[in-house]
C-alpha cells in the first residue's frame, strides 16, 4: 500500500514500460477537459445574450406603452381643439347630426330585363 502510493507520488506510471497508454489515457482526458471548458463559456454567452435581449425587450415594450401613452394624449378632443385655437379655429357649438342615407331603388335598362 505505501509502495503504491510512494509510484503514484513520484508519477512511475508516466515512465514505466506501459507508459504509452497512460499518456493516451490523459491526453484523451485533456482533450475532453478542453471541450467542456469551451462548451461552458459558450453556454455562458448564450446566457448573457439572452439577459441583455430580455432587457432589450423590456426597455422597448415601456418606450412603447409610453409612446401610446402619449398618442392617445395627442387625440383627445380636448388637446386637438387647444391646438386649434392657437390656429383661430374653434369647435362648434351646435353638436353634430347623424346623417342617414337611404338608397332608393332605380329601374334602369338591364334591372329590368332582368325582372321580367
Amino acid at each position: 500500500m505505501k509502495r503504491g502510493i510512494y509510484s503514484l507520488l513520484k508519477a512511475r506510471f508516466l515512465v514505466d514500460e506501459s507508459a504509452s497508454q497512460n499518456w493516451r489515457f490523459i491526453l484523451f482526458l485533456i482533450l475532453l477537459a478542453i471541450i467542456m471548458i469551451a462548451n461552458t463559456h459558450r453556454y455562458e454567452q448564450k446566457v448573457f445574450r439572452i439577459a441583455e435581449l430580455n432587457n432589450e425587450v423590456k426597455e422597448l415594450r415601456s418606450r412603447f406603452v409610453d409612446r401610446r401613452s402619449q398618442l392617445m394624449k395627442l387625440r383627445m378632443e380636448s388637446t386637438i381643439s387647444q391646438k386649434m385655437e392657437t390656429r383661430g379655429i374653434k369647435p362648434s357649438p351646435v353638436p353634430p347630426q347623424k346623417i342617414t342615407v337611404t338608397k332608393k331603388e332605380s329601374k334602369g335598362f338591364w334591372s329590368s330585363l332582368w325582372q321580367e
